[in-house]
């Protein structure tokens, strides 16, 4: 691994970590948050487009690219509703963990990862051991019955979300030549469609086309789209490849954590800073795992 490798490794980890915290800095409800960011992200893309010369896909292969976008966009929707019910400090450890456990159970049933018995049982010890990190981060040291209440409700959220995260890696896997570079602008344009009709179903409630914090998310938008377009280019053979590529962006859920318990003052006693850390680390160790059986 080159320096050039792991700065662009290093480009997900500060997208991806600090993309939940600005849009939790910027405010607005969910259709705010999601109509300004997947419109940040459209615009990224738009210009990625025009400076790489890349075709944009045709056929099967753009539909695929566009399903795979709305799919992100619905488990972002749940995510930005978990936010307002526990923060986003709570949330994406639980969501990364949903996220790893769905993507590798996908890539050992449908994709043939994990091809000998002994990478299956590690594999699957590693999956539970992302689940007992992902426990630890959402520990109370006080429980409170509206706090347990609001967590049962978040944790259900992001259960249906990952059903949305899921088709946002797997649907491009359905096509042998779509890769991440031209399936990027299709997957921001289904981003932005799904997030738009969404918001046009609240728009009584909420009329996000004429609130100011709806622009101002675009710039969480512009974080999110230069960490996926990082990530693309950090899992290339040349660069760190996809199994330390991937394992590289995950580490940006440390970064969303702290900086949410930080910056937006979600504050937590300090044995829940101790069990958060160890948490954390203990999901990534284990997402190190998966991600090397391959």
């Amino acid at each position: 691994m080159n320096a050039v490798a792991l700065l662009i490794g290093l480009g997900p980890v500060l997208g991806w970590g600090l993309y939940p915290t600005i849009a939790s800095l910027f405010g607005g409800k969910p259709t705010n948050q999601i109509y300004g960011s997947t419109l940040g992200t459209l615009i990224f893309a738009a210009i990625f487009l025009l400076i790489s010369g890349n075709s944009i896909p045709t056929g099967m292969d753009f539909a695929l690219a566009l399903l795979s976008g709305a799919g992100w966009a619905f488990g972002q929707i749940m995510s930005f509703k978990a936010f307002e019910l526990v923060g986003s400090s709570r949330v994406m450890p639980i969501t990364t963990a949903l996220q790893l456990i769905v993507t590798a159970l996908w890539g050992v049933f449908a994709l043939g990862n994990w091809h000998s018995e002994s990478h299956r049982i590690i594999g699957f010890i590693a999956l539970l051991v992302i689940i007992i990190g992902a426990t630890m981060t959402a520990w109370q040291e006080n429980k409170d019955t509206k706090g347990s209440a609001d967590l049962k409700k978040a944790i259900g959220l992001l259960v249906i979300g990952v059903i949305g995260y899921w088709g946002y890696s797997a649907a491009p896997q359905a096509s042998s030549h779509l890769d991440g570079m031209h399936a990027f602008f299709p997957q921001a344009l289904g981003m932005f469609l799904v997030a738009v009709v969404y918001c046009l179903f609240h728009v009584k409630n909420n009329n996000v086309f004429a609130t100011k914090s709806s622009y101002l998310q675009i710039i969480s938008g512009f974080f999110f789209g230069f960490a996926a377009l990082t990530y693309l280019i950090s899992a290339e053979p040349k660069m760190n490849g996809l199994a330390t590529g991937f394992v590289l962006s995950q580490t940006s859920v440390v970064l969303a954590t702290l900086t949410s318990i930080y910056f937006l003052h979600q504050n937590k006693t300090k044995k829940e800073m101790v069990v958060t850390i160890i948490g954390l680390v203990i999901i990534i160790l284990a997402a190190a795992v998966t991600a090397f059986l391959n």
